[in-house]
């Protein structure tokens, strides 16, 4: 069977490590655990894996995050995906930073990226993995935020809650995401 996992981020150099960037540090976890490596394609980075019997397409989407919805289309018909085979990584303001929720469906919850995949896809039917990155920002701060850098208390654990939602994601495509939300949500 084969998945569409997608991480949300934007590309350049200056956005490189951001928080807004998570999803694209776990894709490169993910792969960078089983020797894989992108190469540029169309509307992304692109790489495939295989966990067991699952194939993988790994997608870092060029398009920014406000308008990754073209990118996940695009794979989704060329790769010839299922919607129920597609999982979103992306930032969360609302948790904690690194703790990690995965979700079969639901709302954007304020998120530009799955605001413009829902719309895209037409859908918001589609499993999210959404990964911490706090809140601790003055009112009206909240893109400096995003856009800016993790602390250094935040990096030192960033290798290890990667690697959980490494393992969500691998738990995902193997025994389905209703039992990879018992085992790792709240992690």
């Amino acid at each position: 069977m084969k998945h569409l996992i997608v991480g949300l981020g934007n590309i350049g150099a200056e956005y490189q490590g951001t928080r807004h960037n998570i999803g694209f540090t776990i894709l490169d976890a993910l792969a960078g655990a089983s020797n894989v490596v992108f190469s540029t394609a169309r509307y992304g980075a692109v790489a495939q894996m295989r966990v067991k019997n699952q194939q993988l397409v790994l997608l870092k989407p060029s398009t920014y995050v406000n308008l990754s919805g073209d990118a996940v289309r695009y794979w989704l018909q060329q790769e010839n995906i299922d919607l129920q085979h597609l999982i979103v990584v992306l930032d969360d303001l609302s948790l904690p930073f690194g703790a990690i929720r995965l979700r079969r469906s639901g709302s954007d919850g304020g998120h530009n990226g799955l605001k413009h995949i829902d719309a895209t896809l037409g859908t918001n039917a589609y499993a999210r993995l959404r990964f911490g990155i706090g809140n601790d920002f003055p009112r009206g701060a909240q893109i400096d935020y995003v856009l800016g850098y993790p602390t250094p208390e935040e990096l030192a654990i960033l290798p290890e809650r990667a690697a959980v939602a490494v393992d969500a994601i691998k738990a995902a495509v193997l025994s389905g995401i209703d039992f990879a939300m018992t085992h790792y949500n709240n992690k």
